[in-house]
């Protein structure tokens, strides 16, 4: 078992988690609660995977405020490595310190050399600025989107949370971060990292769920109001859309109605904001096609 840095007292359980994330704007299920208290009381790494828009990356700056240290996010993108993951060397500012020395007449190349490779001169990457700073949540997100390789490099960092700096030695954290891995699933991670990881899917909200979420980061929404932006986008969800909306997006549609100041969602209000909701030419013209009135027909 991870050595405890949260106040352990008042989280004795998935419960407190999902009381915690409450606390702070957090409409967590049992299921996600019950994934993070893991994460946390066994110091292993969450991933969460999950139709883009469903909380995935909220849930990790949830879970630094909810325990209040810092998040340190790393989106990953085709190409990263692990540079830009863990650390650089500042060169612009090393070349300075070189033409100091000269021109203070150092000469002695081991000298210059140690000088060089001064801590002051490491820009440390999120990865490192995680395992430094730790207790802290490090989010890893979008994980699917960076190269197979670095799996394996993230695989190795998570093992132990350290990190070997060839000029300065060995940076390990007094106390293993939260991690939290995210992906949309856009490619296969390696096994041997899902093995390292705890798992969770996050799904869409259910129908009551989803309209607490609304109405709890939007409070002057009508609840009216929010059913039928709720109900509508569920509709949404089971069309055949290139992009079904997440939450995101239903509460983008839901201030776009509140800033307009429209009270009930009507066919005329609906095309006026779907742009809020839908963000594919082709998803627009095919419920454009099918008919507003039947997406926003009454009952379940």
């Amino acid at each position: 078992m991870a050595e405890a840095w949260w106040d352990g007292e008042d989280v004795d359980g998935p419960e407190a988690v999902v009381a915690r994330l409450d606390g702070v704007d957090y409409l967590a299920g049992d299921g996600i609660g019950t994934a993070a208290w893991l994460a946390l009381r066994m110091g292993r790494p969450l991933l969460v995977e999950g139709e883009p828009g469903v909380g995935k990356t909220a849930l990790a700056q949830a879970l630094s405020d909810a325990f209040r240290v810092p998040l340190f996010r790393l989106q990953c993108y085709e190409g990263l490595d692990a540079s830009q993951a863990l650390y650089d060397w500042d060169f612009p500012r090393q070349m300075l310190h070189l033409r100091a020395a000269g021109a203070a007449g150092e000469t002695d190349a081991a000298t210059l050399e140690a000088g060089l490779y001064d801590r002051r001169y490491l820009i440390a990457r999120p990865v490192l600025r995680a395992i430094e700073a730790a207790p802290a949540v490090l989010l890893v997100d979008e994980v699917d989107r960076a190269d197979d390789e670095f799996d394996a490099f993230l695989l190795e960092v998570l093992s132990d949370f350290a990190v070997t700096v060839p000029e300065l030695g060995r940076i390990a954290a007094k106390v293993p971060p939260l991690v939290v891995l995210t992906s949309n699933r856009t490619r296969e991670l390696h096994d041997a990292l899902k093995r390292r990881c705890l798992y969770h899917w996050l799904d869409h909200p259910d129908h009551a769920h989803e309209v607490a979420i609304v109405r709890r980061r939007l409070p002057e929404v009508s609840a009216r109001l929010a059913e039928d932006v709720v109900r509508a986008v569920g509709r949404l969800r089971a069309a055949d859309l290139v992009k079904p909306p997440g939450v995101s997006e239903t509460l983008d549609w839901a201030c776009a109605l509140l800033v307009l100041g429209v009270r009930d969602l009507d066919p005329d209000s609906a095309a006026r904001t779907l742009g809020t909701v839908l963000k594919h030419r082709e998803d627009l013209d095919a419920v454009h096609t099918a008919g507003l009135g039947r997406l926003l027909a009454a009952g379940d």
